[in-house]
């Protein structure tokens, strides 16, 4: 518990005691002064009466005036006890409030917490801790809903190029008569298939790094401007299989300090989540500028609109844009969340646009690393 929590606490508690303590001091004075009041108003009152002296009312009278002191004095008493009483037993008809309200939140529910004016504070700050208990209860089964969609997604993705395996490598080897042509074609589709399987089962375990590991980056300077050209050389038989293009239009040199592997893991995710969803025969730009303390790198593509309540979730983990899209079509829903992370790790932000066909991915660095 942190000191500003401590403080807040602590400011609580004193003003329920010093709001007790003052309406119960006030209770007494008020009490001992109006009886008193009402004993002179009295005593002046039945003193313009003419008694006879056989009166039951004037032998009464007489003893109270005789025993003034004492009958106000044991008046008093009676009614301090009896304030004491009420406001002794007020704070706990608070604890059992604040029980009341405990249990509400071991059980949060969409009733709010309703706690006695004088404790008004108390009951904002839990119905406070009741709202976030709810959303971290809500994120707790997205999560879970996630995960278990990831499972299903995997088991699927991992079972079609394992069964494409077998079956290729077993009419290998129930047809020995088969021509060079026919083995050359079925070896290499397993191989293809082998491959993707290999991508998949790669991409699990980065689900289990990047959630169970802290990532720290080793940084260094590093030539932004070669390294987004040669991202592009790399991915160029991916490119030419769907007929693409990349243009990069990118100052000379740019040297930037950053984790250059991590740095370039975040540009390998956007352009190949932008290959994955092109138009065939279509171009992808990869633009940079600076533009004074931020460095702006965008990926954009012409291809499917994003849907807009999609666009927001894009960059969550284990959320993949069509969960009935085909083995070739990426993987487990990974890539974008950690481009997120590793972006942010640097100090920056990612985000993403999505409207007339065309999709761009935005990476705004801060120039300070430097």
């Amino acid at each position: 518990m942190n000191k500003i929590t401590q403080t807040k606490e602590k400011h609580y508690r004193t003003g329920i005691i010093r709001e007790l303590m003052l309406k119960y001091l006030l209770s007494l004075i008020a009490w001992a002064v109006g009886v008193g009041v009402s004993g002179l108003f009295c005593y002046d009152f039945f003193g313009s009466f003419v008694w006879h002296g056989n009166e039951i009312a004037y032998g009464i009278l007489t003893f109270f005036r005789d025993y003034f002191l004492w009958t106000y004095g044991i008046v008093v008493v009676i009614g301090w006890v009896y304030l004491s009483y009420r406001f002794l037993s007020r704070p706990l008809r608070y604890l059992d409030d604040l029980v009341h309200a405990a249990g509400q939140l071991a059980t949060p529910g969409s009733a709010p917490i309703e706690l006695p004016a004088a404790m008004h504070d108390v009951e904002t700050q839990l119905n406070l801790v009741r709202e976030q208990a709810l959303r971290s209860a809500m994120a707790a089964h997205d999560a879970e809903q996630r995960k278990n969609d990831l499972i299903v997604y995997l088991a699927h993705d991992l079972k079609t190029p394992l069964t494409s395996v077998i079956g290729y490598l077993t009419l290998l080897r129930d047809e020995p008569q088969v021509s060079d042509a026919l083995r050359e074609r079925y070896t290499q589709t397993a191989l293809d298939k082998a491959e993707r399987l290999e991508d998949l089962i790669n991409e699990f375990f980065e689900i289990t790094r990047f959630n169970l590991t802290h990532v720290e980056l080793e940084r260094s300077p590093v030539d932004l401007t070669r390294m987004l050209q040669q991202l592009a050389s790399e991915f160029e038989p991916m490119l030419r299989d769907k007929g693409l293009t990349c243009e990069t239009a990118v100052p000379p040199r740019v040297e930037y300090t950053c984790d250059p592997d991590k740095l370039a893991r975040v540009f390998d995710n956007l352009l190949r989540n932008a290959v994955y969803y092109s138009f065939p025969n279509s171009v992808i730009h990869i633009v940079m500028e600076q533009t004074g303390h931020t460095l702006t790198i965008m990926f954009w593509n012409v291809g499917p609109t994003i849907p807009k309540d999609k666009l927001h979730r894009i960059f969550e983990q284990f959320f993949r844009l069509d969960s009935s899209r085909g083995t070739h079509n990426g993987g487990a829903g990974l890539g974008l969340a950690i481009a997120k992370q590793l972006v942010e790790l640097h100090g920056g932000t990612i985000s993403a646009e999505s409207a007339d066909s065309r999709t761009c991915f935005t990476i705004e660095l801060p120039v300070w690393t430097l």
